[in-house]
């Protein structure tokens, strides 16, 4: 990990400066930007509309002690945050095989294709037979023989295309067929989607239990976040980076976002996982999110360590619950990790209509 995160920091500096030929790239991008899909510009592509309306506390708790609008029972909102999370599956086919060493990694909108065709010396466009032009897979350069070699030669062209892939945290994830299997190359999180990387990911529950009743530790995200700003979020979440375990990253999130000692994170429990999969203008999300529960002291209060979290409220499940149903409070992700935990304490049972169905499309994504 060290030595190709290395790699991708020494590649960055020599970026600094743009070349003639990232200048004329820039130039292109902004003739081809008029091709692009409407959704496909927008930086805050995998929020649903209502990410965008201003809430507070007050308003989240207010909707989450209203215990008499609707029957436990009714799923139908809960239902509604799996397809928030599970859209544009109509365009699938609007997108080509990425692969590396003949292994499917990722899928690329054909519109995307286009700004990588002057990078011959790292992707391969292969188009079809007898003198088509259709697109039919993108793999990388045959020179490419190593993962650094890999990982420098797309971050280059991550630098290069600038704005077209918005909110670089020079943050690397690791390209996999799927989970276990041999790391190819690793990717700026940001790029992912616009490859459609399946990107995987820690969600911890945390929870803490007093006079028979059970409480949800949740986030409002900071206002300064770049993604779903001032939204609600688990107590404790992140991406899966390069070269560093589901375990310990949860422990690291733990002690950075919630100030969780690595004597009481150290008992989180594996639980599971979720997956979904959404479609927006060059985007493809292809999530898988490892899930997570922690028993915490009934006195323990979370301290936020790295400035990503606005403030902490401590909520009954049912409160939490009515919040999903009703509400896009939560980060849309989130909803599902929640609604995972309901099924799994039994705040959602077989009696309730839709039981099974929802279940199953908690994992409607690739989840491998």
């Amino acid at each position: 990990m060290a030595t190709m995160a290395a790699s991708f920091s020494a590649a960055a500096a020599r970026r600094s400066h743009p070349s003639r030929l990232q200048l004329q790239l820039r130039a292109r991008r902004r003739r081809l930007r008029l091709r692009l899909p409407a959704a496909a510009s927008s930086s805050s592509s995998a929020a649903p509309p209502a990410a965008a309306e201003s809430f507070g506390w007050e308003d989240a708790l207010r909707v989450a002690a209203d215990g008499g609008r609707a029957d436990q029972s009714d799923l139908s909102g809960y239902f509604r945050k799996v397809d928030t999370c599970n859209r544009g599956m109509e365009k699938r086919g609007e997108f080509v095989e990425f692969t590396v060493e003949g292994q499917v990694v990722g899928y690329i909108h054909n519109g995307f294709v286009e700004h990588l065709r002057d990078f011959h010396d790292v992707f391969t466009i292969a188009s079809g037979s007898n003198g088509s032009s259709t697109v039919e897979h993108v793999t990388l350069h045959s020179s490419l023989r190593t993962p650094d070699e890999r990982t420098n030669a797309v971050g280059n062209v991550i630098k290069s295309l600038g704005d077209l892939i918005p909110g670089i945290r020079n943050e690397l994830y690791p390209i996999t067929s799927s989970y276990g299997m041999p790391v190819y190359f690793s990717l700026e999180r940001a790029a992912a989607p616009y490859f459609g990387i399946k990107a995987y990911g820690v969600h911890m529950n945390g929870y803490v239990e007093k006079e028979g009743q059970r409480f949800l530790w949740i986030a409002k995200r900071s206002d300064t976040k770049q993604t779903f700003p001032g939204m609600l979020d688990h107590l404790v979440a992140g991406g899966l980076p390069y070269g560093i375990s589901c375990e310990e990253n949860v422990i690291k999130e733990c002690e950075e976002e919630a100030g969780i000692p690595r004597s009481i994170s150290s008992n989180a429990t594996s639980v599971g996982a979720i997956s979904y999969m959404d479609i927006e203008g060059f985007r493809y999300k292809r999530d898988v999110l490892f899930c997570y529960d922690l028993k915490l002291p009934a006195d323990f209060v979370p301290n936020n360590e790295d400035g990503e979290v606005d403030s902490f409220r401590l909520i009954p499940v049912p409160h939490a619950a009515n919040i999903i149903r009703r509400t896009h409070f939560f980060k849309p992700n989130c909803n599902l990790v929640i609604i995972d935990f309901l099924y799994r304490h039994g705040y959602i049972n077989p009696d309730c209509h839709g039981y099974l169905k929802l279940l199953q499309n908690l994992r409607r994504g690739d989840c491998s």
